[in-house]
């Protein structure tokens, strides 16, 4: 066999079917909406273990843009080292016009 047939025939095993390539294709569905995209990227910003991601999605849909954002900053400059998440949750909290969440009392 020439050199060219030896190359041909390694080509032609690594050579996949477009089936074959459809099935190992990764879809990722866009966000639909703003809130998840700001979401996303403070999960990707402040590296947040996947049991506060929830907590991540909650606070950006239940707060205004502007105070996330705001909070996201406070964090980048402030938080330099450590757990960056963690000072945005103490943040987010504290800004005096955050929403008041009602809890029952035990009585």
């Amino acid at each position: 066999m020439t050199w060219l047939a030896l190359l041909l025939e390694k080509y032609m095993k690594d050579l996949k079917t477009f089936g074959e390539l459809m099935k190992k294709r990764v879809v990722q569905k866009a966000p639909a909406y703003q809130w998840q995209e700001l979401a996303l990227k403070i999960i990707k910003d402040f590296d947040v273990p996947n049991d506060k991601r929830g907590s991540i999605f909650r606070v950006c849909k239940q707060y205004n843009k502007q105070i996330v954002e705001r909070a996201m900053n406070d964090t980048k400059e402030l938080c330099k080292t450590g757990q960056k998440w963690n000072y945005f949750f103490k943040i987010i909290g504290k800004k005096p016009d955050a929403p008041k969440v009602e809890t029952d009392q035990l009585n």
